[in-house]
């Protein structure tokens, strides 16, 4: 009878070990004094040594998405990686947190070495920007579960807080003024409606300059995620924030109240700051209504900030002298009886 290997269901150990080899320089480059140990054991070991007062470790969970299909056309592999990890520290910035370190998830049914180093490349390089560590992961093999080429990412990150540092918009009042912090485009949010209406029915060229966009729209759609937390950090403990949404899946809807509290919504003018043009794109191809894009992509904004409303101008100063294209968007008013908890004027 022939001998049975692990390869031949598809499993390629030998494609593993050559991943670690690749990947190993990478990861070492977040490490900082409180990782302890080295790469490869069971589990990633983080001194809590350097810690605020009373702290609190703030954690989240997400994924790339369908953003990935990109990815896997173009044959770029780069950018997703500093996706999940940019999006994953505004996750936690939000509450006023700062990343310790992060841990990466990565599925296919065949491995290649040389898109995993890719990968692994951004979330390097993503956690390098922002003082993170990438503390661990795992690449994991499951023929027969994936399409040829393609593969799921998702990332854990972890952080810290003090408790009397920490956001959780429960001190947002009437009148406190909402800032907002320009998007780099869709992020990695309303990809499924972005790909149905420019791909499969407007049938555009990924690789061609889009007159509008000026680039092509494969660069437009993979232009990674922004990470706030070098612009936003800096700021907390001398402006008085009370509260931060991250405009992610669900947008203005889906994400305000998650913050602002019961009673109180957040008025927005729609005209005080700039929509990129793959929006509008995505809108007139597809003829879809502004209510639904509004419920879908982050139109231009991926932070809003509400601030006490003295310190507005000081905060929106300070966010622009550190490189951020920030605009006053709106405020935070009553809401009464059956009102919606956005309001766009």
């Amino acid at each position: 009878m022939k001998e049975t290997r692990y390869a031949d269901a598809g499993v390629d150990i030998s494609a593993a070990d050559e991943v670690k080899k690749r990947i190993s320089s990478a990861v070492k480059s977040t490490h900082g004094p409180s990782v302890l140990g080295s790469i490869g054991g069971f589990g990633g070991l983080f001194s809590l040594s350097d810690l605020p007062e009373e702290p609190i470790l703030v954690s989240s969970v997400d994924g790339v998405g369908t953003k990935l299909k990109l990815a896997f056309a173009l044959n770029l592999h780069g950018t997703v990686g500093k996706d999940i990890v940019n999006h994953c520290i505004n996750d936690i910035l939000v509450q006023g947190a700062r990343p310790l370190f992060f841990m990466d998830y990565l599925a296919t049914g065949s491995l290649e070495p040389g898109i995993v180093e890719e990968v692994v490349g951004g979330i390097a390089d993503a956690c390098r920007e922002a003082g993170c560590a990438l503390l661990g992961g795992e690449t994991a093999q499951m023929p027969g579960f994936y399409s040829e080429g393609e593969y799921d990412l998702a990332g854990t990150i972890v952080g810290v807080v003090g408790r009397a540092e920490l956001i959780t918009g429960d001190r947002i009042r009437e009148g406190d003024a909402i800032l907002g912090l320009a998007s780099s485009g869709l992020h990695t949010n309303g990809y499924s409606l972005a790909r149905l209406v420019l791909l499969e029915r407007g049938d555009l060229s990924l690789t061609e300059s889009h007159p509008d966009l000026g680039r092509s729209l494969g660069d437009e759609l993979l232009e990674p995620h922004r990470c706030y937390a070098p612009a936003v950090l800096p700021l907390l403990g001398k402006q008085r924030i009370s509260g931060m949404v991250h405009i992610t899946g669900g947008g203005y809807e889906g994400n305000i109240p998650r913050v602002v509290p019961s009673g109180l919504a957040a008025a927005l003018d729609k005209k005080s700051w700039p929509v990129q043009p793959v929006f509008q794109l995505i809108a007139r191809m597809g003829n879809v209504p502004e209510d639904e894009m509004f419920r879908t992509f982050n139109m231009g904004l991926g932070l809003l900030l509400i601030v006490h409303p003295d310190d507005a101008d000081r905060a929106l100063k300070e966010l622009s002298a550190s490189g951020e294209k920030v605009y006053r968007v709106g405020s935070v008013v009553q809401r009464v009886n059956d009102d919606p908890p956005v309001r766009f004027v």
